[in-house]
């Protein structure tokens, strides 16, 4: 139990804390003094980590890809001891959390509409329907399907689940053959993402030139507030694998409002009605073009970057949302610590083991560097796939200005190898 939890204290319920993002939200619910439970299958890629179990008052074991069993699990501990508020701990169980709050009477984010944040389909349609700028788009099922949304898609396009998060089998396909052998990969991949194996339903979409970015923040009383735009760094194509983070992105005041603009537009679209969105997009020649929009706090440590450079805690901003009280009264605002602020990730490079990272002990030392990571011990296996799942660790660094930054992810990357 967090030491710092007291008896009285609200208690909230948080499902399936898979993400960083998660992890940083229970974390920082326990040292605000609220009594956290936690709701996961505790398996496999569910697995809880150290750090959560010691944040949480309570782990509540149950199948959490069924509604039915996580629902009668819930209530009967709110029945025992009531629950103040219901967060999702990834982006995944975002509509499975606010089906169990609805059913609980808490507040959280509207049921008949909560798979606009969830299903990349649905979402689309939602945007599409609002007369914002999307990416053409076709759902398909089957191989025949495919090739037809190819041909009124085109080429280059992407291929994406509906459904899953970290990029995973995210694919730019340039020709029929690469699109098919992206799908057979999806649909046969036998490594389950949260305990579910893939959904043969995917998108085929258009691939949109640009920059990527992700902007954070959060909405209340119908207002929405872009605490940061941050600079998504990617690996090399097909695959879209999240290399680094730069908070804030190099953009001028004008891109920065456009964004801002569209933004609240998309969240107004897909009906957000209150609490943290990470919304990730591309900025084309003829404006921002949405990626997807989660209805959470983002992953990758991004929120830690937005704390460093804004002062703002967005894991706190969203408890203060659950638990509808002020968000000021909690702590959520402060000072920025640091101009600017990245995060670098380092790949696997298709190794089949892990054996360490030449260089590692050193960037460490560094002093601009202020957090690290290796997911990975000598000898684990690496997952044969180019996504996040087989990225090895990373570094988080503060910087003096956006184009210093940058320069840091560069030399971060430039001074470590795989051995």
């Amino acid at each position: 139990m967090s030491s710092a939890s007291l008896p009285n204290a609200p208690r909230v319920l948080v499902v399936e804390p898979a993400s960083s993002g998660g992890a940083t939200l229970i974390g920082v619910a326990a040292e605000s003094g609220l009594r956290v439970v936690v709701a996961s299958a505790d398996t496999g890629d569910r697995a809880l980590s150290d750090a959560v179990r010691t944040a949480a008052e309570q782990v509540l074991t149950v199948e959490t890809n069924d509604q039915a069993a996580l629902e009668a699990a819930v209530r009967e501990a709110h029945e025992r001891e009531p629950f103040d508020a219901v967060l999702a701990g990834s982006d995944i169980y975002v509509a499975v959390t606010a089906r169990v709050a609805h059913s609980l009477g808490l507040r959280g984010l509207p049921v008949d509409t909560v798979e606009r944040v969830r299903d990349k389909s649905v979402m689309r349609a939602a945007v599409a329907a609002a007369g914002l700028r999307t990416p053409r788009f076709a759902e398909v099922t089957t191989e025949d399907e495919l090739r037809a949304a190819a041909g009124h898609i085109g080429f280059p396009c992407v291929l994406k689940p509906v459904a899953c998060s970290g990029s995973i089998h995210v694919s730019r396909a340039d020709t029929p053959d690469e699109l098919l052998s992206a799908f057979r990969r999806l649909v046969t991949d036998p490594v389950p993402d949260m305990g579910k194996l893939h959904e043969h339903r995917v998108l085929v979409e258009e691939y949109v030139e640009g920059p990527e970015f992700s902007a954070d923040g959060y909405t209340a009383d119908s207002v929405t507030t872009v605490v940061a735009l941050t600079r998504t760094l990617l690996g090399p194509e097909p695959g879209f694998v999240e290399m680094g983070h730069l908070t804030p992105a190099d953009v001028d005041d004008t891109a920065l409002k456009t964004v801002e603009s569209y933004v609240a537009d998309v969240v107004a679209a897909v009906n957000l009605t209150s609490g943290p969105f990470h919304c990730e997009l591309r900025l084309a020649a003829d404006g921002p073009v949405l990626i997807e929009i989660g209805a959470r706090l983002p992953g990758d440590r991004i929120v830690e970057l937005v704390r460093l450079v804004t002062g703002v805690s967005l894991p706190k901003v969203a408890l203060a949302d659950a638990l509808a009280v002020d968000p000021e009264g909690m702590g959520a605002f402060a000072g920025p610590e640091a101009a600017a602020a990245g995060i670098r990730f380092f790949a696997a490079e298709k190794l089949a083991s892990f054996q360490g990272l030449t260089g590692w002990q050193q960037i460490t030392e560094l002093p601009e560097v202020t957090e690290s990571a290796l997911y990975f011990a000598p000898g684990d296996e690496i997952p044969a796939v180019q996504d996040c799942r087989s990225r090895l660790g990373h570094a988080l660094f503060t910087a003096d200005s956006p184009a210093q930054a940058l320069s840091r992810w560069r030399h971060l990357g430039d001074s470590v190898r795989p051995n």
